[in-house]
């Protein structure tokens, strides 16, 4: 019984994390590799901030559907370049709670 729990819960575990390891495939792979190695500068993070504080403030009433479609896709590289120095790991609720659940029963 309790092997075949263990073996469930394994299962339901391995399933649940395929989808964090998929990233974007890109054609080149040099340059792929040159920008993940490359660190921001405190100038360019600066820089930055300061063009995402200079949209924020914009008055996007006025503006035309392509206009804001423009500054999102700005503001989402943006976002991409400054994640991608930082490692981060993502933890679903269900993946924790099955975690726990294996230390539990060990």
């Amino acid at each position: 019984m309790k092997k075949t729990l263990y073996f469930a819960l394994l299962t339901i575990f391995s399933l649940s994390t395929a989808p964090a390891f998929a990233t974007k495939s890109s054609t080149n792979a040099a340059e792929t590799s040159t920008e993940a190695t490359a660190k921001l500068s405190e100038s360019e993070i600066s820089n930055y901030r300061a063009r995402v504080e200079e949209i924020r403030d914009m008055d996007k009433s006025e503006m035309s559907a392509s206009e804001k479609m423009e500054l999102k896709s700005e503001l989402k590289d943006i976002k991409e370049t400054m994640h991608r120095d930082g490692t981060y790991i993502i933890v679903g609720g269900s993946t924790l709670i099955i975690i726990i659940l294996i230390l539990l029963l060990l």
